[in-house]
């Protein structure tokens, strides 16, 4: 594990590393020894896809979770779904788990806080497979005391299976999908308390 890899840091500004292309980019037309490594990453915060242009002796593995302004990064950007390389789509899903896990309540709290989006829409309805029927028995089941994990969501709600994975689900549509006209994760920067 690199010295870029520190477990139990709370920096909010945080990506998890993709994708390394110790080469640069494909569609780059300069030399090979004038290209610049580069890193496809995913923002723990608000999910945004970010491109860092490495030093070309950066210590940044696959898997790591840096800072943007790690000594190592010359620059960085943010990017769409379409620009990143197929492997850092490819690993997408297995990030979004992975921070979703490690941030269980975070995400728990989206069925706690979620909110209507006008009279006819609830954020809830934008989830796959969450009709008005299991819309209204997550917002009953909130009312009587909040959720703590997704075990507890699972076993209050009827019918509800898989919450997390139904996470995961919009979270990689809203990722994909640059036309969605609600977008409740992809992002948007969580407001600081």
């Amino acid at each position: 594990m690199s010295d870029a890899k520190q477990s139990g840091d709370t920096d909010d500004r945080r990506v998890v590393v993709l994708d390394l292309l110790p080469n640069g980019r494909a569609d780059d037309d300069r030399p090979p020894n004038r290209k610049s490594p580069i890193a496809y990453c995913l923002r723990e915060t608000d999910f945004s896809l970010v491109e860092l242009t490495l030093a070309g002796e950066t210590d940044i593995g696959f898997s790591d979770r840096v800072r943007p302004d790690h000594e190592g990064v010359e620059r960085f950007r943010t990017v769409t779904f379409e620009d990143v390389s197929s492997a850092a789509r490819s690993e997408l899903e297995y990030a979004v788990e992975d921070l979703i896990d490690r941030e269980e309540t975070r995400f728990v709290d989206f069925y706690n806080d979620a909110q209507p989006i006008s009279l006819r829409l609830h954020q809830l309805n934008l989830l796959p497979g969450i009709g008005k029927k299991l819309r209204n028995s997550i917002l009953d089941e909130r009312k009587r005391t909040p959720f703590e994990s997704f075990d507890d969501l699972e076993e209050r709600v009827a019918g509800l299976h898989r919450p997390k994975e139904i996470l995961v689900e919009r979270i990689l549509e809203e990722l994909r999908d640059e036309d969605l006209k609600y977008r409740i994760f992809v992002g948007r920067e969580p407001v600081e308390e």
